[in-house]
């Protein structure tokens, strides 16, 4: 079969095992393993298109289709859009930090550095028909902190290269969100994000939303890694959708700037460290994992712990890159190339392995599904990173499961 374009076939790849076919071409770069990072810049690509050119013309609200739970979908729309554009940002925002460079797929990345700064003046001039909701509702509050969470992520190319006047305009609708108040659950790091956004770049920030956020999920940590969705502990992935990704940035943040909790960040990356070994645990020889809990349709958003513990190179010393890189694009070629996962236009579909609309609770509508980017962070690693240069390594379940001797695991104290 002829190479043609990515997101027109995926559906057809569900029965493939692997894109073997550069994208780049093999003298691109230096990478033993390059066809696995090409299936995740196809994968990025394939995700983003429809909602970056859409946004970027100011035809987001014309072209995306909505789908939810029946009868939810009006109510959905006010707030769909933005979910869209803010989760998929964190999950691109390390890549494309990467920048331009001399090679195709650094001159890729510009190409879409250019395309977000286009959506992100859409978003947020009050005049643009694709401007988006940062106050209605409480949904917003939510997505807003992932926007700034992308931000905090990519702050040369996606914030120091904006437009001082499209600047003006996301801090006006940052601020704006914060008359939504939080719930008394994970969402105080939604408002925590925000402010943390407005520290990192050097803004008037509210250090009582930060102050509180991060105290309460220091007392809500229950142990071995893992912290409570508020005082009670939910077996689900929010440790990974939200809690640690963002409470670990926020502090990072802290620790910048010299504040007060900025101390505690060695304490939640050793917690962190021990949340992403047993993520890498769960994810079976056949590269899939448990579904356990709420927002499976957020698919392998699921790893976004994972997947930054990775990038920031700190992986437990019994976790190495190479099994990290085999098992999450095990799960991805899975997850994203089973049928019913685009429609026929490439916009994501509501389920957790293809086309289950009856898995989504009644908050998750189209813009949720994008969350689903923040599973592909380790792309911000270089092309000659070992993560993408080391030789495959069979992951924990692989190798147990052929009978491998591996050394016991252990609780994390403390």
């Amino acid at each position: 079969m002829k190479r043609r374009d990515f997101t027109k076939v995926l559906p057809a790849f569900a029965a493939v095992p692997a894109i073997s076919v550069s994208a780049f071409g093999a003298s691109d770069s230096p990478v033993k393993n390059k066809s696995e990072r090409d299936f995740w810049v196809e994968t990025i690509q394939s995700i983003a298109d429809p909602l970056l050119k859409a946004l970027a013309k100011g035809k987001l609200k014309e072209k995306m289709p909505v789908e939810a739970r029946k009868g939810s979908e009006e109510g959905r729309k006010k707030v769909t859009y933005l979910e869209a554009f803010g989760r998929l940002l964190a999950g691109m925002a390390p890549w494309l930090e990467l920048g331009e460079e001399d090679s195709k797929e650094g001159k890729l990345r510009e190409k879409y550095i250019r395309l977000v700064h286009k959506a992100t003046e859409r978003a947020v001039n009050p005049k643009s028909p694709d401007f988006m909701n940062f106050t209605e509702g409480y949904q917003p509050l939510v997505d807003a902190a992932f926007l700034a969470h992308a931000f905090l992520r990519a702050p040369k190319q996606l914030w120091e290269r904006l437009d001082d006047k499209v600047k003006q305009q996301v801090l006006e609708a940052m601020r704006s969100s914060r008359e939504i108040t939080p719930w008394y659950n994970n969402w105080l790091l939604f408002s925590a994000t925000i402010e943390a956004f407005f520290l990192k770049f050097d803004q008037q920030w509210d250090e009582m939303r930060v102050d509180y956020a991060v105290r309460q999920h220091l007392d809500w940590y229950k142990g071995d890694g893992m912290y409570g969705d508020g005082p009670d502990f939910h077996w689900d992935y929010y440790n990974s959708f939200v809690i640690q990704p963002m409470l670990l940035d926020i502090v990072k943040v802290l620790k910048e700037k010299n504040k007060r909790l900025g101390k505690q960040y060695e304490t939640l990356l050793k917690r962190s460290q021990r949340y992403a070994a047993i993520q890498e645990r769960l994810i079976s020889p056949e590269g899939t994992f448990p579904p356990i809990g709420r927002s499976l349709p957020y698919r392998f958003g699921a790893f976004q712990l994972l997947g930054q513990i990775a990038l920031e190179h700190q992986l437990p010393k019994e976790v190495k890159p190479a099994q990290v890189r085999g098992a999450l694009t095990a799960v991805i070629r899975r997850m994203i190339q089973a049928e019913g996962t685009f429609d026929k236009n490439g916009w994501l579909k509501i389920g957790f392995c293809g086309h289950q609309p009856d898995i989504a609770e009644s908050y998750i509508s189209t813009g949720s599904l994008y969350l689903c980017s923040v599973g592909l962070l380790p792309l911000g690693l270089p092309e000659n990173d070992p993560f993408w240069t080391a030789p495959a390594e069979d992951w924990t379940a692989k190798k147990v499961w052929k009978g491998v001797d591996i050394p016991a695991d252990h609780a994390l104290y403390g």
